[in-house]
């Protein structure tokens, strides 16, 4: 399906929500956003274990209860050319005032994303992202955090423009301002047929994964976080939050329902998690990575430390601990975007396709001496793998 078809269909979406928020959020004014830059702060957010504990409101860890409802999870369905499906996967992504300023002078989507990243995501069945912010015009601020997102709720166009079809929430972002602002930024994605995973009103609902369906095969993809800035972010029977992965076992139980569900070709799982600035994963990241596999996971991604980190395969299936930033602030010197192609083959075929990002405006690298340092450095961050000329990764176990 091209860009243009998607937008289109996405419209009449839009206008829905636009519709449906004037009455419930008159006389609820605009809060205007600092301009920040794209470093957070190395130890500006928490990044140490925390002790999952949420009285009163079940614990992090409680029952999955095969964390499947079919009835409530809404699918995106796509009729592909050939028995393979593409997804496209990036990392975070914030409309910053970099990101606007862009998208306002160039009068569109060709001012934050060029045209090659753009006939990518065209061609591509599926485009899923990290939203690291929540969609709302309500909330106060969280409270001693240093950097707090949002954007208004009508800015949800500029990600039906991106072709973006299916998000993450689970991140230390989504609750900026409050639970409120969360629940309406759920609402306004469902509203615009953007699916979510990851956060949600409570445990069950955040637990639910996105899923995709083309040439007969259904993907899920489920999202969870081990960085958030306060316990109670994390999300228990009744309480409005994200999936937490300081204890993975919910996030693990999950993965295994989904994959001996027998319902879904493929499982994937998005984590938030690393340090900051940290090109190198910690031993958590490659623990859980493997254990997310053990249980089922075909795929797993990670985001949240702004720069790349490197793959490798485990038990025949990668994991790509960082996609770093895809569209965010003033400087991203190296991003890509992960193409992954499913052949019915055990394992997914992993291209990156790399790019550099200035002033708000991501761009594909086109230059061959450029796309092939870019390649010879994620050899070096990575283990066990090798880079062909086009960016498919291979594994050398």
């Amino acid at each position: 399906m091209d860009l243009d078809r998607k937008k289109s269909l996405k419209k009449g979406f839009l206008i829905c929500v636009l519709i449906g928020t004037a009455s419930l959020f008159t006389g609820c004014g605009f809060r205007q956003y600092e301009r920040v830059e794209q470093t957070e702060g190395a130890g500006a957010e928490m990044t140490a274990v925390i002790e999952i504990q949420i009285d009163q409101t079940g614990t992090q860890t409680e029952n999955a209860q095969d964390g499947i409802r079919s009835e409530t999870v809404m699918e995106t369905e796509k009729k592909a050319d050939a028995d393979s499906v593409t997804m496209l996967f990036a990392g975070d992504i914030y409309l910053s005032e970099y990101v606007l300023d862009a998208y306002q002078r160039a009068g569109g989507i060709s001012g934050v994303l060029d045209a090659g990243y753009r006939q990518e995501i065209q061609d591509a069945d599926f485009f899923f992202a990290n939203e690291e912010f929540p969609f709302s015009d309500r909330g106060e601020a969280a409270a001693d955090k240093q950097y707090t997102f949002r954007l208004p709720v009508e800015r949800v166009a500029i990600f039906q423009e991106l072709g973006i079809e299916g998000v993450t929430l689970a991140n230390n972002h989504a609750l900026d301002y409050g639970r409120t602002a969360l629940l309406d930024t759920c609402e306004t994605l469902d509203q615009a047929g953007i699916q979510h995973t990851g956060a949600g009103e409570n445990l069950e609902a955040a637990m639910q994964p996105a899923v995709f369906t083309a040439s007969g095969a259904k993907i899920a993809v489920v999202g969870a976080t081990r960085v958030i800035p306060q316990a109670d972010w994390a999300a228990g029977t009744s309480w409005t939050g994200m999936l937490s992965a300081y204890d993975p076992s919910t996030l693990i139980s999950q993965v295994r329902a989904l994959s001996q569900s027998g319902a879904y070709q493929a499982v994937i799982a998005y984590l938030h998690w690393g340090i900051e600035r940290d090109e190198t994963p910690q031993d958590y990241q490659r623990t859980m990575g493997k254990q997310l596999i053990d249980a089922g996971a075909d795929l797993v991604i990670g985001a949240h430390p702004h720069v790349l980190q490197g793959i490798e395969y485990y038990q025949g299936k990668p994991i790509v601990y960082s996609l770093g930033n895809f569209i965010f602030g003033s400087s991203i010197p190296r991003t890509a975007l992960l193409k992954v192609t499913w052949t019915g083959e055990a394992s997914p075929v992993l291209t990156l396709l790399p790019g550099t990002s200035a002033s708000g405006y991501t761009q594909i690298l086109t230059d061959e001496s450029k796309r092939n340092e870019f390649f010879q450095y994620m050899e070096g961050i990575s283990e066990g793998i090798r880079l062909e000329s086009d960016g498919t990764v291979k594994s050398l176990e």
